[in-house]
This record gives C-alpha cells, structure tokens and sequence, in this order.
C-alpha cells in the first residue's frame, strides 16, 4: 500500500518523511536506469511494477539504447556554429550588458544574445504591467541584475540569421526552458539547479525552478549573496541553487544560494541524472576513457561519455593526463540530438567560487595586429594555436585560418614559420584570445571603435534609412550613425531618393565614445573637405583660429555652434553679422554648416566664445587688400607658422602671405616628406619655394625639385591652349579613383590618367598604385578641346625621363635626409644626436656585441651611449659572435628619429677598399633598404654607395616581391667614383635582374670562389626535372645541367626525355660550361674564360669532358646568329605558355624558342588541346622559321614547314566573317588569307557562312597570294583529293573551262539596277539581266534584292560568254534552269508577257460562253471532291473542311462558282480530320493570280504586226489552251510548294494566311517532323497580326489538333492554357471539345463541357454544344436535364429558342418523337412563332410520316395570324402535295386555301 501511495499521490500534504525506504528504493531504480531518460520517464508515468523479470529486460534494453545515444565521438573537436541547434543547454558567461540584451560569451568562443523578454515569466509580467501603467513597482534594469564575468546556464532558444547572413544565438535563461526535462519526483537533495527570483516575500524569496508543480523557497537567513554586493534580491535576478530539502513528493522544494558550496559541490550518481536531465554547469566526477591528438573523452556518472576539447584541458596538465585518470570536469553544453556532452577541466570553471574574469589580464588587446607569431599547433577540425610573442596564446578558428573563398590548407599554414595575425576577441570561457589570418581582416583599417579619431575622413556602406538618419558600416564590427540634419549640406526632405542601400559614401567622424561603441558621422560636404583646421578638443581653439562648425541651436541671444568631440561655442547676437540682426532664427537654422572664428577661449570650463562677423571681415580685408603678385616659378622663401596633420601653414617672406605647403609637397621622395614636416617646427624659414599656379582662394607652394626644375626650365604649359599630344609635363598625383589617377601640374591645370595607362603592369586595383602627392612625369595622348579636358599617360615605356633625372633626384633626396639630420641636431643638441649626425654610409666602427640571437646581433659603442646598433642575421653570415666580442663593423644607415645605427660586420664590405673607375660595370648586393633609398655593395670591392630603389618617377610595386630587398643582386655601373654630392660615396647606375630568389646557404658561403669556364667537376644529382638537372658539387655549391648538355645532339631520339636517364643521388663528372646568377637564374654572359659564376652551367655530354677538347664560350647572340631560317634543329619542350597560347622550346642554355599555337601541328583535331600534344623536357625536331639578335627573336615551327608556301596546307584560325569576301582566316608565321564563298565546299549549300564562329580553327590549302594575302581553299578535294567525293559544285577557274548552255550554281553577291550578280568562283562573276532573273515583271530591283540576300545559293544557266571582256551572261528563268522562279506568286506581280498575247487572251475569256465557264467549275468542283478522296496515302496532315459534304451537295452551282473565284477565310471547326490531305484548301493567292494578269495591259503591249489568218486562228487556240491550262493550275489546290524554301517565300507575301502556314504545318507532318510543325505553329501566332484574330485561331486549332495526335496530355493541356489566354477563350473551349468529340476521347470532352456551361452558362451556344454531343453519344436523359439547367441559367426571353434547338437536335440526333413532343409544348404556348412552325414543318418532311404531316399542315392553316404568314403556309402546303401526294390531294389543298379566302372575305382578296 505505501508504495502505492508513493506511485498515485492524491493531493493534499504527505505526512510520510522523504527519506522512507520506498523513497530510497526508487532511488535506486533511478540510478539503475540512468543511461537512459525515456524509458525512465515511461516507467515514471506508467508505475513501477515489481516483475523481476520485466524490469531486467528493460534494463538491458536501455544500456543498449543509451549507448547508441551517448557513444563516444571518433574525433574531437570544438563546438562549431553548424553544430549549435534550438534546444541545446550551454554554460555561458556574461560579457556585456545593455539596457535591453545581454551578450553571453559561449564555449569555443561563440557569442549569444539574451534578450530582455527571455529572462523568467515573473519578470516578463512585471514588463508587460509597467508598459500598461506608470504606477507598478520600480523594475530593475538588466545592469542590476547581471554583471560581467557572472556564469549562466542558458539554452538556445532560436536561431537568427542577421541581415549580413551571420546566424544570431538568441538565449534564454527561464528556468522553465533550461530545466524543463525535470519533474517534481525527479528532485533530489543536493542537486544544482539553475533558477530565478519570482517574487520577494517577508522572510526569504519564492523562486522559480522552472518544474511544472514545485514551489522553491529561499530563505533569506540561508542567503550568502556575493554578486554586484547587493543585499536583496529582485525579481528576475538569476540564481545558481541548492536543493536543500524536498519535501511532498517535490511539490516544496527549500533552496540555499552559498555560493562557495554549490561551486564545490559534484553531482551524483544517486541524484538519478540522466542524459535528459543533464545540466550544463554540473560539476561531475569523472574518468579518462581516451586520450586523442585533439582532446579527452571522458566516462563520467557511472556510464556517460563525456569530450574534452584542446582549448578545455589545463594547460600545465595537458602532457600528464592518462587514461583512467580521475578528474573534476564542469560540464559545458550538451547536444540534445546526439546526446553529445562537452565538458572543461579549466580550473577556472571547475573552481567557480570566483566567478570568470571577462577581460584578460594586462591591457586590452582586441584589434591589435600581432607579428612573428608561430604556430604551435595545429587541430584540423577545429583551427590551430598560435603563440604571440609575448609567450601568451591564442586561438585561431579553422575558418580564419584563410580568406573566406579560399580552400584550406592546414599543413601548408603551419609549415610556415612565422604569421602575422590580428586579435579579433577574448573568450572568457576558455580565457584565450581569438585571432584571424586573414589578409583582408588584418588589412582593415577600422577594428574597434578605439581606432576610429574624431575628424577622420573615412568611407563607409549605407546599411540602412531610419526616421532619424542614416547608419554607415565603416567594418563588420563598426557603424556609425549619420544624423538626418547631416545627411547634406542642406535639410533633405527624401533622403531615400539621394541614398541606397550598399552605397559607398565619404563621411566625416563628429564623435567616437568607444565604451559605449557610439560613433556620429557627418556628409555635409563642406565639412568633409574643410582644409581649415578642426577643433577635436577646447585645446585646439585659440584666438583668432577659423574652423568649420555647425550650428546646433539658435536662441534669441545668438547661436550654438558644434565642432567635433562635442567642442561647442556660442555666436553673440553682435557677432552674427555686420548688419542688425533681430530675429537670428529668420536667418539661421539648425544643421547650417559655418565658418567661425575664436574670439576667446576657457578650455578648463569648456566655454568658447565665436564670431562670424569677424571670418567676413577678414575676407574682406583680404580681397580688398592688393592680390599678391606671386609669380608662378619664383624662388620664394617663406616662414613656418604652423604644422597641421597634413601640411605646414606658412607666411611667404617679405609681405607675410599666408600660404599653404601642403605635407607631399615637401620632397620628390614621398618616403623624405614625414621627415621634413616632423623636423621643421614653427618659426622655422623654408628656401626654395615655388608657387606653381595662382589660386585667389589661398596659395599652395611646393618645395619639389622636379616640379621647381620644370618650371625654370620652361619644360611647362601655361594654359589649355598650350597643350598638344606628345607633351610631356611633370606633375603630381591630386586624386586616385577607380578609373584612373587625375594628374595636376602647374598653372592650375589637371589630367586623367586611365587605369590603362597608369602603367604598363596589369592593375586591379588602383589604389595600391601611387601614393597622392606623388610626383610624377606624364605624356599628353588626347584633348578634348571642347570640355577643356586632356587625358595622359604615366606608362614608364612611353615617357622619357630628363637626362640624368635619376642621379638628380638621389642627390637632391639624400641633400634632404642630410638637413633633416641637422635641423633635428639644432633642436636635440645632445651630445648623441651630434655623433650620430657625424656618421656616414660605409664608415667603419670598432664596437662589442651586447646581445646574439637569431634574428641578428646588438652591439655597445663608447661613442655612441644611448644608441641602439644592430646586425641582422644576414649581416652577420659566417661570422661567429660571443657576448662581449670586440668587432669591426661598417656602418649602412642611420635612423636620427629612433636613433638606431643599422651596421654589417660582413668580410667583403668590411675588407680594404679597392679604387673605382668611371664606366666599370659590378654585381651589386643589396645590403639594406630604408624605404625610398637603399645602400648597396659593390663586388669584391668593399665600396658601399646608396641608390634610390625607383629607378624612375612613375615607378610602382604592385606586389612586395617586385620591390627590392636585402640579398638581392643587381648590375651597377659606376658614374662617377666619389661624388661629393654623396659625401665622397661612388655615383651608380643600375639595373634590376630578374625576380629574386631566396639565397641558398652555399650562395651565402662567403669567401668562397665561384668556377671557372671549362673546370672538370664531381658532383651529385639532386633534383632532375624535365629540362634541368640540379646538381651539388663537390664544394657544396649548386651547377644546373640543362636538357640539351646531358645527351649527344646526334643521339638524342625523336620524342625521349633526355634528362630522365639520370637518376637522382647518382655521382656524375661535369664540365663547366656557363654559369647563372644566384638570384635570377639568367644565363650569364662572359668577357673571359676567367670568369667565375655563382651558380655553374654544366654539361655532361662525353666529347666535351675531355680536357684536350678546347672549345669556346658561345653567347646567345652567336648561338643565334647561326641558325638560318628554314633549318631543321634538335629543341626541348619546356612549357606551354597558356596566356600567349605558344609554346616555349630550348635549344641551349642560353637559348630558348617560342612555337606559335598554329605552328605546333596540322590536325585541327589536336590543337583544341595544345597543352597535351607535348610533354615537358621531350625532344622535338623543329624548323627555324625566324633567328635574330637583337631584338631576341627565336620563331620555329613543329609542322615540318617554315614558310607558307603555295599549294601546302596548314592550319588557320577564323578571325572575321564578312558576307562580302567571306572567310578571313589567320595562318602561322604572321599570315593573312581570305576564303571565298565558292572555295568552302565542293558541294555549295544555302547560307555557307553559318556553320562557321570566330575562333574556329580550320585546315587550309594555300591557292595564291596576292599583296601579302593568301587565297585559301577549304575544299575537300584540295585538303583530301584521295578521300574527296565527286565535286558537285567544281571549281571554275577560269573563263575559258565554261561554255554557253551550261548549267551551274553560284552565289549571289549583289543585285543592282543592272542585274543579280552572281559570284561563280572567287574570281568569276556573272550576271543575269532582271529580265532574265524573273518572269514576272518588276518595276524596281529593290523587290528582287529583299528575295535574293548576299550568299544566297541559285541555279543558273550561261547565256553567253565574252572571254575578252571576260562578261558571263545568265538566267535565273524556270524554263532555263527547271528550278521555281526567285519570285514567289504570292507578291502577286503582273508576268512578264511579250507582244500582244496579254489584250488577245482578255477579249477571249470575256467571249468565253457561259456554259463553258460553268463546265470548267464543275470540273474543278469534281478535281477537288477526288482529290478529297484520293489523298489518303499522304501521311498525316493539318486538314480542315468548310462544310459537310452533304450540305456542299445542296448549294446551287452559282454558289460554287463565286467561292471558286474569290479567296475565303479558313473556317476551322473540328469536322475535319487530321489524316487527310491539305488538297481542299485553297490557296491564299489564287484570287489574286487570277485578277493580276490584266496588270500589264499598257506596258507589256508592244506595236502590233499583220500576221497571216491562219497564224491568228493558231495562236488565238494556244492562248485559250495556255489560259485553260493556267487557270487550272491555279484551282489546283494539289499545286502547292513542295519546300521550305518556298513556303517561307510565299509567307513572305501572306504572313497573315493562316492556310499558308496549315499547309506549311502539314508539309513537316507528312515527313513526320512534329516538332518543325511545332515551331511553324508558334512561328505563325507570333507572325499573324494580332487583329486578325481569326486567323491566329485557326493556328491555335491546328496546334492543339497536332498536341492531340501526337503531344502527351501536358503539351496539350499547356497549349489550350496559352490558347485560352491569348484568343476569346469560348470558341477556344468549343474548339478543344469538338476535337475531343472527333478523337473519341469521351471522358475528356465530356470534363471540358461541364467546365464550359459553368463558365459561360449565359451564352446559348455553349448549351447547343453540349447538348449536341450528349444527343450524339445517345444519353438523351442527360441531354433533357441539361435543357433544364440552361433554362435556368439563360434569361428567360431565350427559352423558347434554347427549347426549340434542342428540339430540333431531338429530330437530328435522338429521340424524334421526344422532339415533337417538345415542338407541340411550345407552339401550343405560343402558336404565332411562325418561324418555329416552319422549322417543325421542316423537320416533321424529313423525319415524319405522311399523315403526320398533313395533320400538321392542317394546324397551322388554321393559325390567327395575319393572311400573308397563311399564304406562306398554303403555298409549302400545296408545294409538299405536289412533290408526295396526289393530284386529289393537290386538289383538297386547293380547295382548303378558297375556304380560308371566303372566310376572310375582301381582306383575303386585297
């Protein structure tokens, strides 16, 4: 019984204690199922029942089950943001709080968001209520209620997906949610549960556990409160409990809050946690499982497993965990899907008394960029580990670990040796940092709001519009807020119509507050571009000074004007303006941009009074006051008055000008101008200054010496007018935008410079090109006179630079650094500054090394205390340092800033000095850099000297591998040997090698001597490559054997790999034979077989190994110049250049080729893939086709052929199309060809040119060559005259192979007043007379040159020939070539007839007797019903009949004749069947055949001659044959166009005839080509004029006639939906029943005619036709519900009709007595419809039986209605008598109409 009271509670208070034996026991039984929560809380639900047999089954059924659902992971890895899913409970900690959401720090350094709303129902309600009134309790605000640093369990309560397309971590800490999987029964003692304050009683707290049933109390006694010292809870405070006591089953629970136990306190097992239940934040006792490469995984809770990530094991610990080791471990999160548990051993989340520290220790370090960082460790699911050079660590994600579209490479990241990073946040959980290797983040100017300065320029995206401004993302991580009042310069009234959404805007920074991540920025134009000075602090404004502001208020006693940072000043009424001011808001408004001017200033206070009056008067004065006179390129002098951030302000000596010099006007050297500002200070005079243009605003001066040398040379244009192309100007960068650089020179004027010739390197980007303020030297290309604009080009290929520009501008560069020098020694006159000023490039020093490491050495000086003097490693190279060591050392370069002395204690710049002379060239070493200058060694001579490292103005660096640098050869020549300029240094020219490569340890060896030409050397292959062969040498140096030294010349075999003969690590004996530079790997040249080299050339060929063998250096030039064209040489594949599409061949170290793409092979089938035709290193044999030095030019070809020689072949490619000449093909070795139209094929076809594209690679034979153009053929008979088919279309090559009567084809290539030229070989070309082109006769040639296009293909026959004048006369006529005329009939042109035939033929149809006419039109009738019948075996057709055969029977033969002789339209109904032929349609164009001949009355009659009687009689007899003849062929519907070509002309004349294009349908159908029907089809509905809606209904019928053959039911259904749309949808709905109907598709038709009369039930017809096809499939029933429906749905004056139409389709098609039924209904209704009666009367002839009808008769006689309706009557009476009945009968008629007339008395009679 109690366990049953223990299993069914009733309610009330239990009085049994919580500790009974049952309780203990279901404790147990917990544990026991602990691996498994479902089954768990089944048996909650169900009761435990005591089968001891159950319940071990049960047992084993949930171990199994729980370990599927918690097995251990394969591979540990961080939790991911893929991984994190709605459900999942995370441990998190608080890092920011706001007014309205808190950001919650998540493990593996993800970040949540918990929203105001997601914190516990009680505090939700206490929202909500203080929304609907002011008068509840005060709320506490998210700040009193969560701290940084506080430890929370949350769970994931949604997932957001941002604007940007970031996912968002929306949490929730209501208890309800994160311990939802718990139950009153499941509550034990001890337990850590999450919970928070629902509301404040007088002795403690309820609180809110989130268990559906409990109450928790804690009271305020057992409260030991630590966080944010606050004494009393509120409502909503978060909590991390205690379960002290349970009491009722769990209905009472009593909590305590120490925070130090529950830090301490372990879960049970006998807690009865399962995998359900788990909470984050429970910490567990727990057992190593396994120890992986990327973490733990830990069984923990007697059966869970448990993973510790990288980032989660204690560092110090990490080398000492082994399996089965007992730990503490917190759990972190918890997957509810996989039952994934993540756990941490940090000790600072095991031991949590404290709480987290949210910031790390020391300084803040987020956004801050890290060099020489190494990379630890690497974990490749998750990321790698990097230490930062103050030994502390941090993480970096595998994401960041490469740009966002690039691949990863984890091996290849932490292969290298050394990364720059930038610390992109701190995870307080794992208490590491974060950081990225992305380039692009790195990069970013703007990380945090810290970087971002007030007065920035700065540019940014608009995000969004809001109601009070404009928010601009500056970065990822940064926006700012534009106010509306500074969106412009102006008050925008439709801001949105300015700004869009990702456009990028200039902005100007007001205000940062980087705590509160604030940040206002400003578009006002006049405050983005102010030059004037800004006023960031009350510091900043003196007296006297002038900025930009804007006003912020306007009151009745003046105006407050902000500036940036929040520096505000008022404007006094009395200094608003010279003139009274009253009311200052009439003339000022808020947002207004102005100039102000300090009067006086309290920077302690903040007060700072403005005057705007006094910025007038002052421009007055100074517009008043006479201009300055400055001449452009005067010398001026002028005094420093003060420097801002951009430039120095100063005062131009004698009168005190004021005048501007800007920062980048200081040097030449942009690298020289931060030093000059930095060492000039106020008061200072600057000499030799120039003004370079006149502005009235201000004056700008510039102290550049290139610019001053221009405009005192003159070499300068004064105005527009003085600018033509070709000039060359020096000038200086003013703006760099997308398109191009706008170049400024003196006398104010400006050029573009396109991205296109800005340099001649590729740019993507401009803005990594030149620097603002960069001078530089440009050439004019074009001008546009009128808009004043002129473009120029900086390309260093197409501008000259001055003679001896270069050694000018070093010297004036390094005369700057030196007085930078001593005015840095005038203001710092120590003692330190003095020596160092005293130093010199290349003076040696005795010093003692301080300090060696591995990046270089530091080293003591007596002399120089203070100074810090360094070696880098590569200045120390083979030199062994020890701490205290007394060294020689010379010195590179000297920083007077930092005071740093850069020295090499290197033997070869440290040994004696050898003398220079003028001209002698020297390799040169780079040995240090120091931006714009760089000090270099000369050979062995121990001589330094410096150089500029641009060799020219316009020189740019798109990449760091083209700019010099240390260890970099170059080749020097010297100018001059001491140069006083230089002080006493060597004056140098120089050239760059080829790009750098890094020095190898045997390049590095010093001292060691290189070898000699010829030298017999051992050594070891390395490497072998494909066309190289690396070898050591015995002295550990490196020698190359290149692929054509390896083997005998003569032995070398068509398509072998020489150099894969050699195996790697294989000993072989080598002769020099050449040598490379050790940076560029160009073959060297040599003076003398003394000469030694860096890296030796060598060859391995046995003839030459022989020292007896003496043979001499050969130069690539004589190498060259013994080749001759058209020889055969032995060469090397060495790779196939893809951009240039060629191929690159060696045929000797210092010799390589280039095989163009056309001259690699001959088979068009290959060179699709030219890449794969060869293989690096094969051997090839080639033909010289060009040798020449110089220029270097080595041209050979793989064909076998060096030159295009007539009657070869080669390969070409298709570079033009042009209708005129035809093809124009490129050919190899620079050669152009054309190909004819005629020359394509040997079979011509319509359109030649189509089946060619540009690009397209073709075989060629070479006819003939005519000013440098070849004549090509593509015919088969010339590429394949062995495979080649007989020649359809022969060549004609000449006049003389042609003879009159010939029939040929050709093309047309023009038609003209004169004729239709016809092309009949490329050099042949006849014409034919228009008289000779047509039959019919044409006013104007415009007619035949719309029918006959360039190229198109025509049989003609020769007329005659001129073999002198070379004159071809043909015809186009049908009776000439049997072909139809060029012409269609249906233009309806008048025939061209001769004489008088045309007036005779008129006078002899007029006379034709009418029996005759009316003979021929029977005739036709009869021609027309056989061929009706006959036509069946023509395949399937379009057919459509205008009338039953029945009825065309009953018409008159008048009728048959009139629609015989005009056109009528196609009446398109479903009586006709798609298997017969098109044979009864007529012809759209017959009508007017037959009424055009008498066109040509006037013109074609000619004067007429006596003839003979007999010839008359005889030609009057053939024209009415001919007439007959034609006017048959003209009936003959058989006659119809037997081609495409046809029908097309013929639609051409008629696009409207709907027949035309059925019978164009038909024509593809009867070759079964359903899809060409198709085409024709939708071809026709986009032709056909959308007013003749008839005719695009006949198409929509045959289309859907066709989809219902032949298409599936989709196509049909898609067809009638298209149909429906674009036509009157109900006859397209009558149309696709009646097709149905005709097809039997019974259940179709039937589905259709029931959404017909729903949709049209007020249109009759639509009832007639469903009434018709019912009676038809004999359902006569429906049929008469049906009259019932449409007797309701139409109007009620339609009945009668409606009734009697269905009656009479009763008589045609059903029930005939049911029909007269329903006559006699409605005639008894209304008996005066005579019109019903006579239809009755019809009807009842055809289908009644004689007395039937008499009695009918009798009827109606006797109707009242007026005598003439009876007469009508009487009369069909008296007419059916005489045709069935009897003369007695006719007689009783008679009789009944004298009665009738009796009785009507005289109104009868009249």
């Amino acid at each position: 019984m109690a366990s049953a009271v223990e299993d069914f509670p009733r309610g009330g208070t239990a009085k049994k204690s919580t500790g009974s034996k049952t309780v203990v026991h279901r404790t147990e039984a917990d544990n026991l199922f602990q691996s498994n929560e479902q089954a768990e809380t089944k048996k909650r639900k169900a009761g435990a029942k005591d089968d001891s047999k159950k319940l071990k089954k049960q047992k084993a059924e949930e171990k199994k089950v729980g370990l599927t659902l918690n097995a251990p992971v394969k591979c540990v890895e961080i939790l991911h943001v893929k991984d994190v899913k709605e459900g999942m409970l995370m441990l998190g900690c608080v890092k920011e709080v706001t007014d309205f959401e808190v950001t919650v720090s998540l493990p593996s350094g993800l970040q949540g968001f918990l929203s105001i709303k997601n914190i516990c129902d009680s505090y939700t309600k206490l929202l909500s209520e203080q929304l609907d009134s002011a008068d509840t309790e005060e709320i506490c605000s998210l700040p009193h209620l969560f701290y940084p640093g506080m430890v929370l369990r949350c769970v994931v309560a949604k997932l957001d997906v941002t604007k940007r397309g970031s996912l968002s971590i929306q949490l929730s800490i209501n208890p309800k949610l994160v311990n939802k999987s718990l139950t009153p029964s499941g509550l034990k003692t001890g337990m850590v549960l999450s919970a928070c304050v629902e509301s404040v009683e007088d002795y403690g707290y309820i609180i809110d556990i989130g268990v559906s049933g409990t109450k928790a109390f804690l009271s305020k006694e057992s409260l030991k409160f630590k966080h944010n010292n606050a004494q009393e809870l509120k409502v909503g405070q978060y909590l991390t409990s205690q379960v002290e006591e349970v009491k009722n089953d769990g209905r009472v629970v009593q909590l305590s809050a120490n925070l130090t136990t529950i830090a301490q306190t372990c879960a049970e097992p006998k807690q009865g946690w399962n995998l359900t239940t788990l909470l984050p934040g429970l910490l567990v006792k727990a057992a190593i499982k396994e120890v992986t490469k990327h973490g733990l995984i830990l069984d923990f809770l007697s059966s869970f497993n448990g993973q510790v990530d990288f980032l989660h094991m204690e560092p110090e610990q990490a080398s000492s965990y082994t399996k089965g080791l007992q730990v503490n471990a917190r759990v972190l999160y918890i997957e509810p899907q996989t039952r994934l548990v993540g756990m941490s051993l940090r000790s600072h989340l095991i031991h949590l008394e404290t709480g987290i520290e949210p910031v790390p220790a020391g300084r803040e370090r987020i956004g801050e960029v890290v060099k020489e960082c190494k990379m630890t460790a690497m974990h490749h699911l998750s990321g790698g580990v990097l230490e930062l050079p103050d030994k502390t660590l941090a993480f970096v994600h595998r994401n960041h670990l490469k740009e966002s579209n690039e691949q990863t490479n984890e091996n290849r990241v932490f292969a290298q040796p050394e990364h720059i990073c930038r610390i992109l946040d701190f995870s307080p959980m794992e208490q590491i940092h974060f950081a990225t290797l992305r380039k692009s983040v790195i990069g970013k100017p703007f990380y945090r709001y810290h970087d971002v300065q007030a007065g920035q320029v700065v540019e940014g995206t608009v995000s969004v519009l809001l109601s009070h401004g404009m928010v601009v993302h500056l970065s990822d991580h940064i926006k700012g807020l534009v106010p509306r009042t500074h969106l412009s310069d102006i008050v925008l009234q439709n801001p949105e119509k300015k700004y869009m959404e990702g456009m990028k805007v200039k902005c100007r920074v007001l205000s940062v507050d980087a705590e509160n991540k604030k940040l206002y920025l400003t578009r006002k134009k006049t405050l983005v571009e102010s030059s004037l000075p800004l006023f960031l602090s009350y510091n900043d404004t003196r007296p006297g000074r002038v900025s930009h502001g804007y006003i912020v208020s306007v009151k009745d006693f003046g105006c407050i004007v902000r500036f940036y940072n929040g520096v505000k000043g008022l404007v006094p009424l009395s200094e608003l303006s010279s003139e009274p001011i009253v009311r200052p808001e009439d003339i000022f408004y808020v947002g207004q941009v102005v100039k102000a001017k300090v009067l006086q200033c309290d920077p302690e206070k903040g007060k700072m009074a403005l005057s705007f009056k006094a910025v007038v008067k002052k421009e007055n004065e100074e517009t008043e006051k006479p201009e300055f006179d400055c001449e452009v390129g005067k010398r001026l002098d002028a005094k420093v008055l003060k420097k801002s951030l951009n430039g120095l302000e100063v005062a131009i000596l004698p009168d005190e000008i004021h005048a501007v010099l800007p920062m980048s006007h200081l040097s030449d050297h942009m690298s020289n101008c931060p030093l000059l500002w930095e060492s000039l200070q106020e008061g200072d005079i600057i000499s030799k200054l120039i003004c370079p243009s006149k502005n009235k605003q201000n004056i700008t001066l510039t102290k550049k010496p290139t610019v001053r040398w221009s405009l005192e040379e003159g070499v300068v244009a004064k105005d527009f007018s003085e600018i033509t192309v070709g000039l060359q100007l020096v000038g200086w960068i003013k703006n760099i935008m997308p398109y191009g650089v706008f170049v400024e020179f003196p006398y104010g004027l400006c050029g573009l410079a396109p991205k296109s010739a800005m340099t001649d390197k590729f740019i993507r980007d401009t803005t990594n090109t030149f620097q603002v303020g960069q001078t530089v030297i440009a050439k004019v290309t074009n001008l546009d006179e009128e808009k004043r604009r002129f473009l120029v080009t900086l390309k260093i290929s197409e501008v000259i630079s001055p003679q001896g520009d270069a050694q000018t501008r070093l010297i004036n560069g390094l005369q700057e650094r030196r007085a930078v020098t001593e005015m840095l020694v005038m203001k710092d006159n120590s003692e330190l500054q003095q020596q160092l000023a005293a130093l010199s490039v290349g003076q040696k020093l005795k010093l003692t090394v301080d300090t060696v490491n591995d990046t270089g050495a530091t080293f003591k000086s007596d002399a120089l205390i203070g100074a810090t003097i360094l070696a880098n490693k590569h200045h120390m190279m083979g030199v062994k340092l020890t701490n205290g060591q007394k060294v020689g050392a010379v010195v590179l370069h000297v920083d007077m800033l930092s005071a740093c002395v850069h020295v090499s204690i290197l033997s070869k710049v440290m040994g004696k000095k050898k003398s220079l002379a003028e001209g002698l060239k020297y390799t040169a070493m780079v040995q240090h850099i120091d931006k714009d200058f760089a000090v270099i060694s000369l050979g062995d001579t121990a001589q330094l000297t410096v150089i500029q490292t641009c060799s020219h103005l316009n020189e740019i660096f798109l990449s760091e591998s083209e700019k010099l640098k240390a260890g970099m050869t170059l080749s020097a020549e010297v100018i001059e040997p001491s140069c006083q300029e230089l002080q006493g240094l060597p004056l140098v020219s120089w050239e760059r090698s080829m790009p750098e490569r890094k020095r190898t340890a045997s390049e590095n060896q010093t001292g060691r001597k290189g070898h000699c030409f010829g030298e017999i050397l051992q050594g070891t292959v390395r490497t072998v490559k494909p066309t190289c062969i690396q070898v050591t040498l015995e002295d550990g140096s490196s020698g190359s054997v290149h692929v054509s030294e390896v083997v005998e010349p003569a032995e070398v075999r068509l398509g072998s790999f020489p150099t894969s003969s050699v195996k790697v690590g294989s000993v072989v004996t080598a002769r020099v034979i050449g040598g490379r530079e050790a940076s560029s790997h160009r073959f060297l040249p040599f003076s003398h077989p003394k000469f030694t080299y860096t890296i030796s050339e060598l060859t391995l060929i046995p003839r030459k190994l022989n020292e007896s063998v003496d043979f001499k250096p050969v130069t690539a030039k004589e190498k060259l110049s013994s080749y001759t064209a058209g020889e055969e040489i032995t060469c090397f594949v060495s790779k196939f250049n893809s951009d240039r599409k060629s191929l690159e061949v060696t045929t000797d170290p210092s010799v390589s080729g280039t095989v163009e793409l056309l001259a690699m092979t001959t088979d068009s089938k290959d060179i699709g893939h030219p890449e794969k035709l060869y293989k690096l290193g094969q051997a090839v044999r080639a033909r010289v086709v060009e040798a020449s030095f110089p220029p270097h030019r080595f041209v050979l070809s793989l064909t076998g052929v060096h030159k295009l020689e007539k009657g070869s072949i080669t390969l070409g490619i298709v570079t033009n199309i042009q209708p005129q000449t035809g093809l124009l093909v490129k050919l190899p070795f620079g050669g152009m060809g054309t190909v004819a139209v005629t020359d394509l094929a040997d079979a011509y076809r319509p359109n030649p040119l189509a089946v060619y594209n540009k690009d397209q690679f073709l075989r060629c034979y070479l006819l003939d060559n005519e000013n440098d153009k070849w004549q090509l053929s593509l015919r088969p008979s010339r590429l394949n005259p062995d495979k080649a088919k007989p020649e359809k279309d022969p060549e004609v090559l000449s006049v003389n192979k042609l003879k009159a009567g010939q029939i040929i084809r050709g093309y047309v290539k023009s038609v003209g007043e004169q004729g239709v030229f016809i092309r009949l070989s490329r050099s042949i070309i006849g014409r034919a007379e228009l008289q000779q082109t047509t039959k019919y006769f044409v006013k104007n040639h415009k007619i035949v040159s719309e029918h006959l296009p360039p190229n198109a293909l025509l049989t003609t026959k020769i007329l005659s020939i001129d073999k002198e004048e070379e004159f071809i006369n043909l015809s186009l006529l049908p009776e000439d070539t049997g072909k139809p005329d060029v012409l269609p009939e249906s233009l309806g042109l008048p025939l061209r007839l001769v004489r008088e035939e045309k007036k005779k033929q008129d006078k002899k149809s007029k006379k034709r007797p009418a029996s005759e006419s009316e003979e021929i039109s029977k005739k036709k009738k009869k021609e027309s019903k056989k061929a009706r019948t006959d036509d069946n075996d023509s395949g399937v057709e379009v057919y459509f009949r205008e009338e039953e055969d029945k009825e065309d029977e009953g018409k008159p033969a008048k009728q048959v004749t009139s629609s015989a002789s005009c056109p009528s339209r196609l009446q398109v109904t479903a009586g006709f069947s798609w298997d017969v032929g098109l044979s009864s349609l007529k012809p759209a164009s017959a009508a007017q055949e037959e009424d055009s001949s008498d066109g040509e009355d006037q013109e074609g009659s000619t004067k007429p001659q006596k003839k003979s009687r007999h010839e008359q009689e005889q030609e009057k007899k053939e024209a009415e044959k001919a007439l007959i003849q034609r006017e048959a062929e003209l009936m003959d519907p058989n006659l119809r166009p037997q081609d495409a070509a046809a029908f097309e002309r013929l639609l051409l004349a008629s696009p409207n005839s709907s027949l035309l294009w059925l019978q164009f349908m038909a024509h593809h159908l009867q070759a079964t080509q359903i899809e060409q029907a198709r085409t024709v089809a939708e071809r026709a509905l986009k032709t056909i004029s959308f007013r003749e809606e008839q005719e695009k209904l006949n198409v929509w019928v045959a289309l859907l006639n066709l989809e219902n053959m032949y298409g599936t039911e989709e196509s049909l259904k898609k067809v009638f939906e298209r149909a429906v749309q674009f036509c009157e949808p109900m006859p397209v709905y009558q149309k696709l029943s009646e097709i149905y109907a005709k097809s039997n598709k019974i259940k179709e038709a039937e589905g259709l005619y029931k959404t017909m009369v729903k949709r049209f039930r007020q249109n009759k017809e639509v009832w007639f036709s469903y009434g018709t096809f019912l009676l038809q499939q004999g359902q006569s029933d429906a049929a008469s519900n049906l009259l019932q429906r449409a007797l309701k749905s139409l109007p009620p004056k339609e009945s009668v009709d409606v009734i009697a139409k269905f009656a009479q389709l009763e008589f045609r098609y059903g029930d005939v007595e049911r029909g007269r039924n329903m006559f006699d209904k409605v005639l008894s209704t209304y008996p005066k419809r005579t019109d019903l009666w006579s239809v009755f009367i019809d009807l009842m002839v055809k289908h009644g039986s004689q007395k039937e009808i008499r009695a009918l008769f009798d009827r109606v006689i006797h109707l009242s209605v007026s005598v003439k309706k009876i007469k009508f009557f009487f009369k069909r009476y008296l007419e059916y008598e005489k045709t069935h009945g009897t003369p007695q009968s006719v007689q009783a008629v008679k009789e009944k109409a004298i009665e009738f007339v009796e009785a009507k008395g005289t109104e009868g009679t009249k």
